[in-house]
């Protein structure tokens, strides 16, 4: 698989924190910063071009105040063909399904055969399912946002194997809350929000696995990083144990304030979608 070029991302000119749909978002409601939001963004916006990534813009829809977070609405990548393929997510909450249909239109106008997987099964995109860079591999959170059933589909829409991963904790509710793959041989991981099946398996798979600790997974989100072109990371401010680390492994990493988008239970990996 090649890595990923481009992102696409939403301006988040409708975020807000309106009701709870995870821990995060406990007692929010009515404390988010506009204008600070819209600064934070821009800074992330900043990172990702200084990354040497083209930022492509998907207009925000009325009345959709997670939009900000282009990774949950679909999953994006390359088909055995190298054809370029969406599936659409099943979101848990009714409020975002709007962001789905938002998302397919951009999809189709940009020359992506959309998929829509039959089923009752639950899937949130990019926030469970996400590419081992370099590889046509998939790793697939599963728990309270996403059904480990969908990924047989996954798999044969994108003709990649999925390894499925349990996420056992109510406050990492996504697999991007708590693992990172940075390269290929590289991961971020907080350790007690998977089971010790699938912390092995991710052992096996990157030869170089980031324990992130209590504080900085759950403060500063650590592991909703974003790596791009195998070299550069994006990461949330507030995380120093992880960035020296990530440094002295030889990645440029800029760190950036996202501090508006955590009461929402989101941060920089959320805020984009791997363009392929």
């Amino acid at each position: 698989m090649p890595l990923p070029r481009a992102v696409l991302v939403c301006p988040p000119d409708c975020f807000d924190v309106v009701d709870v749909k995870n821990p995060f978002m406990e007692g929010q409601q009515g404390h988010v910063d506009y204008r600070l939001a819209k600064r934070q963004w821009h800074e992330v916006m900043r990172a990702f071009e200084q990354a040497g990534v083209e930022v492509r813009e998907l207009p925000p829809a009325p009345g959709c105040e997670d939009m900000v977070f282009c990774a949950n609405p679909v999953f994006a990548g390359l088909d055995g063909d190298g054809q370029r393929v969406c599936v659409l997510s099943h979101m848990r909450f009714s409020s975002r399904q709007p962001e789905v249909a938002a998302h397919a239109r951009w999809y189709r106008e940009n020359g992506y055969h959309v998929v829509e997987i039959a089923g009752p099964g639950l899937f949130e995109g990019s926030g469970d399912a996400l590419w081992h860079p370099g590889r046509r591999l998939i790793w697939g959170g599963y728990g309270q946002r996403t059904s480990k059933e969908v990924y047989a589909k996954i798999s044969r829409v994108f003709d990649a194997p999925v390894i499925p991963l349990e996420l056992k904790t109510e406050l990492f509710y996504h697999l991007d809350t708590c693992f990172c793959p940075v390269d290929e041989r590289t991961a971020l991981v907080y350790p007690p929000a998977l089971t010790g099946e699938g912390l092995e398996l991710l052992r096996q798979a990157f030869p170089s696995v980031i324990e992130v600790d209590d504080d900085e997974a759950t403060h500063a989100m650590a592991c909703n990083a974003a790596a791009f072109l195998g070299k550069y990371v994006v990461i949330p401010k507030g995380a120093p144990k992880a960035t020296a680390r990530l440094r002295e492994l030889g990645f440029q990493v800029v760190e950036v304030d996202t501090s508006e988008f955590l009461k929402s239970g989101g941060s920089v990996f959320c805020m984009k979608m791997y363009l392929f």
